[in-house]
């Protein structure tokens, strides 16, 4: 078996450490709402995983993978491979929890999903709360962030963050919170750049990780999108200078911008290939090249919450349709 890859760590705010890069599980969206897995196969991507070097994995309570990637785990401390220490686990608070109460309850039913007493990172998936027939809920996430403080002086979360949270509300519970956030989790990728909220982030000591790193470059839940696609000449030409894959320049233009991208596979090939990302960098000019792809194109953007009090982005005039009613 090849070696495994010795990821580099960050330094959170509160000085613990995060691997540099993470294995995203959310399986994507169907016609019966949240994709599950078949036949255990997260779990053995999440073991291979493991084999190949990957100690961080990002979950959340509505994506239902966390069993498994706890299953995953467990079978590899058995095995001898990793400790519980070896691992970092990331899992996120759903909307219908908001309730400072609330927060305690579904951040143990997430820790008995994952078979662990603590998550490494605990992040706000939302700042909307809902109620739970989705209507929605006028609870502050203020008064969220205090339930996810109380996690951390219990000890059941060790670090707590936010994620598609916009600057004013960052700046919010910076301001008025009493544990700094450590991670904020935003979709970033080659059509969305997000310079000023990175910046503003890494400014305050807030660990910047990516979604949907890959952007354009490949099908989203069999949907091909606008953008530079894997043959683009200007990624091609980096990609060969580096003898890398383009979408390997991509994982490293995050990396290089101190943001941990959250690629996600179940292709062994390309499992591998995600994370060979630590033995090459970017000069600053290929940097800003790569930043010249940035579009604001937003391909998360839940349209259909957009009249909640606080909601994190641009209104659009036609919203989608709620694919959460009648699918949970």
């Amino acid at each position: 078996m090849a070696s495994a890859v010795d990821v580099p760590k960050l330094v959170l705010n509160n000085d613990r450490e995060i691997p540099a890069i993470a294995l995203g599980t959310f399986l994507g969206f169907g016609k019966e709402g949240v994709v599950k897995s078949v036949d255990k196969e997260l779990r053995d991507v999440v073991m291979k995983a493991i084999d190949l070097g990957y100690r961080h994995f990002d979950t959340a309570s509505v994506y239902g993978t966390e069993k498994e990637i706890g299953e995953a785990v467990q079978m590899k401390i058995s095995d001898g491979a990793i400790t519980r220490d070896d691992v970092f686990i990331t899992t996120k608070l759903w909307n219908t929890h908001h309730k400072r109460e609330q927060v305690m309850q579904a951040l143990k039913e997430s820790l008995e999903n994952l078979g662990t007493n603590y998550v490494d990172l605990y992040l706000m998936h939302w700042p909307m709360g809902l109620n739970d027939d989705y209507s929605h809920s006028d609870v502050d996430y203020m008064e969220t962030w205090r339930g996810m403080e109380d996690a951390v002086k219990l000890g059941l979360a060790k670090s707590i963050g936010l994620s598609n949270f916009n600057k004013e509300q960052v700046e919010r519970v910076i301001k008025e919170g009493d544990i700094k956030p450590a991670v904020l989790q935003i979709e970033v990728h080659l059509q969305i750049v997000q310079a000023e909220l990175v910046s503003y982030a890494q400014s305050q000591g807030v660990i910047v990780m990516g979604y949907s790193p890959f952007g354009s470059l490949v099908t989203r839940f069999g949907e091909t999108k606008p953008g530079p696609k894997i043959d683009d000449p200007t990624l091609m030409k980096i990609a060969q200078k580096y003898g890398k894959t383009t979408p390997q320049v991509v994982l490293r233009w995050l990396v290089d911008r101190k943001i941990i991208p959250i690629p996600k596979t179940v292709n062994p090939k390309r499992l591998k290939e995600n994370i060979e990302l630590f033995d090459f960098h970017l000069d600053d000019d290929e940097i800003e090249l790569i930043n010249g792809f940035d579009q604001h194109v937003r391909y998360t953007l839940p349209s259909f919450w957009q009249n909640h009090t606080y909601y994190p982005f641009e209104k659009v005039d036609n919203p989608i349709a709620d694919p959460f009613v009648n699918k949970m």
